[in-house]
């Protein structure tokens, strides 16, 4: 896969390089041309690992880090609205796009637990919502993001437990997706999240362990949490009805800042990744957040 992907990005950096000087496009159309050129090959640099590549309309990716076929815990980070090929990775804001997101969550466990072989997934293999309009307040790219997701999840190599982080409108995807996901998937970790199409983590369908977080400085949080007529996406998961295990994102940076290096939040993130369930911080009741909870990062090298 990462062979085939780096040829198909090779031979589209050619089309690029060709439509940025094709005088039957605007200006615009040749900047835009450009960009995606730098970008693809940025992509195709033989270090990286792109799991997954579709250049057509706004562009899917998938890239990884880390030994996939050897890893004994696999994480995916699911981004949320306005993610495509060309906000797959940026330079400015680095933690805010996938890329970066994934990068901050593999060396946060690494550092948390370094004999585990770890991997993580940024997955950007769905068509996202473009900006906060309608397409963000339904549930109608979550949909077949949520068949991508299983596919990706089902096609996955060896038997490892998986960790699906998914963010702001990524938890809507992960909330529909939950029902199908193999039993494989461990745990669920929503950020930021305008909700998961349910009234309550029980609902969800998966035997995977449920957990929340939201940033006090978080924007979504003034979002109604509701759905009425398919418009919203119902209860708010870090609320005591929705029953999740809600976790501590203090210093996270606003509402795209939970993989900022060195913040709670990340943290948290990586210590469920490696299966370091002791050591997550709860954001207020301890008990009901490690309720029932057992370590699985030693047991598994055992």
């Amino acid at each position: 896969r990462y062979r085939a992907n780096r040829i198909a990005l090779n031979q589209q950096t050619r089309v690029e390089r060709k439509r940025m000087h094709d005088i039957r496009l605007s200006p615009a159309g040749q900047q835009e041309a450009g960009r995606r050129m730098h970008r693809y090959e940025s992509m195709s640099s033989a270090h990286r690992q792109i799991l997954a590549f579709d250049p057509a309309g706004t562009g899917r990716a998938a890239e990884v880090f880390g030994d996939l076929d050897r890893a004994e815990r696999i994480s995916v980070v699911v981004p949320g609205v306005d993610t495509d090929l060309l906000t797959f990775q940026r330079t400015n804001r680095k933690y805010t796009a996938p890329v970066g997101m994934a990068e901050s969550l593999y060396a946060a466990e690494r550092e948390a637990d370094p004999p585990t072989r770890t991997a993580v997934i940024a997955w950007a293999d769905y068509t996202t919502p473009n900006g906060l309009g309608i397409d963000s307040a339904t549930a109608m790219r979550a949909q077949s993001g949520a068949v991508r997701l299983n596919a990706l999840v089902r096609g996955l190599p060896g038997g490892s437990p998986v960790s699906l982080f998914c963010h702001s409108y990524g938890s809507v995807l992960c909330g529909l997706a939950a029902p199908a996901l193999p039993e494989r998937v461990a745990d669920i970790a929503v950020a930021g999240s305008p909700g998961m199409r349910v009234a309550k983590a029980s609902q969800l369908g998966t035997s995977a362990r449920v957990w929340a977080m939201r940033d006090a400085d978080d924007w979504v949080q003034d979002v109604p949490y509701l759905e009425v007529g398919g418009l919203g996406h119902g209860e708010d998961p870090v609320s005591s009805a929705f029953g999740a295990r809600v976790l501590s994102a203090w210093d996270a940076k606003g509402h795209a800042g939970y993989f900022e290096p060195g913040t709670e939040s990340v943290a948290n993130f990586a210590e469920i990744g490696v299966g370091a369930y002791h050591a997550v911080r709860c954001a207020h009741d301890a008990e009901a957040c490690r309720a029932g909870l057992s370590d699985t990062a030693s047991a598994g090298r055992a």
